[in-house]
């Protein structure tokens, strides 16, 4: 039986220790602040932004919410997002995806100022991310790295394949793979023969946004498995990109769906706030 990547304790831990970190700053007079830029009343979208309150309100971090109309210009939105940028008692924001019909994601996430880009999605995070320099890590893809290394995974040196490589996910862990001296390979629709290239992976990561995509013939003998999908399942619960019941048996480690990545993502974004927080405290440079 193979291992089981525990996200659910994972994160705790992980929240455990921003609630000390949120309360050394609260100590010296600043409480970390996370904003969030809500437009239309998309009810997943709803249902995100309460939990995000709920984990904010647990260790400590202020937290409040923009709502804003579908119908709100796009002009609007910018002029918030720029507001949010020079308000020095906002530590950091996000913009809730997907946006309604008729407005454009990609010019208001690329004016979020780096320092507080908690989401570590704009394209200047991207580039910081890229070349080296200090930023805030995409939640997801953070998430999966300490979920291995908490975990005790060993990263250096091995091969490790990533199957997607979406903006999100895919391509920011490649490259924090590549921080962790993984070999890694990137594989996507077009890559021919599929499973000849993730059996050759000791740390398989599955982001390919397809519901159990990824079954045994694709997993080698002992490889650590990360399944990044989340999708319902007809009947009601969910599953994710990879087949548990198949993959499990020959795998060493395994993530499960729910469990796994998820609660990992939710933890790293107050893991962001704070560290967003401590930057500013201190006079240091993200971004």
């Amino acid at each position: 039986m193979a291992e089981i990547l525990d996200g659910k304790a994972t994160a705790a831990g992980i929240r455990a220790e921003v609630a000390e970190g949120v309360a050394e700053l609260v100590e010296r007079g600043l409480r970390p602040r996370l904003d969030v830029v809500l437009v239309g009343d998309d009810p997943a979208s709803a249902t995100y932004v309460r939990m995000k309150e709920r984990d904010c309100a647990e260790v400590g971090i202020d937290s409040r919410v923009h709502r804003l109309d579908a119908e709100t210009p796009q002009g609007e939105i910018s002029a918030l997002v720029e507001e949010s940028n020079a308000d020095p008692g906002i530590s950091g924001f996000f913009i809730q995806l997907p946006l309604p019909k008729g407005l454009d994601a990609t010019p208001l996430v690329s004016a979020i100022d780096p320092s507080k880009d908690v989401d570590g999605l704009s394209p200047l995070s991207a580039g910081r991310l890229a070349v080296g320099l200090p930023s805030l890590l995409p939640c997801t893809p953070h998430g999966v790295i300490q979920l291995l290394r908490r975990s005790g995974v060993e990263m250096e040196g091995r091969e490790a394949v990533v199957v997607g490589r979406s903006n999100l996910v895919g391509k920011p862990l490649a490259q924090l793979l590549l921080r962790e001296n993984a070999t890694v390979t990137v594989c996507h629709s077009r890559t021919r023969d599929l499973a000849a290239a993730t059996r050759r992976a000791e740390i398989l990561v599955v982001a390919a946004g397809r519901r159990e995509f990824v079954g045994a013939e694709h997993v080698g003998e002992g490889a650590v498995v990360v399944d990044v999908g989340i999708h319902g399942r007809e009947g009601g619960g969910l599953v994710g990109d990879v087949r548990f019941e198949e993959v499990e048996p020959i795998s060493s480690m395994i993530s499960p769906v729910p469990g796994g990545v998820g609660p990992m993502t939710r933890a790293m974004l107050l893991y962001n706030t704070l560290q967003a927080a401590q930057a500013q405290a201190d006079g240091s440079s993200l971004g």
